[in-house]
């Protein structure tokens, strides 16, 4: 079973790189396949990649949601 998460993109890099933060845990990871991340955007990651762009207010329910689950931690903690 694969899981793709919500994280939120805290610094742009060169090479089509950024790195996110789920949490206060932060990974560099590849925007190859998305265009016109910004920083603060909220982008769905799976395996090093984002996938997609996701609207803030979904991803803090989702985050919100997985927390509430005991899976992860919420936006903003």
């Amino acid at each position: 079973m694969c899981l793709a998460l919500p994280v939120r993109v805290v610094e742009l890099r060169d090479g089509d790189m950024a790195v996110v933060d789920l949490g206060g845990v932060r990974k560099e990871i590849s925007l190859a396949l998305v265009d016109g991340v910004s920083e603060g955007d909220y982008v769905i990651l799976h395996v090093g990649y984002a996938l997609t762009r996701l609207d803030p207010a979904a991803a803090e329910r989702t985050l919100e949601t997985f927390a509430s689950a005991g899976l992860a931690v919420p936006a903003g903690a």
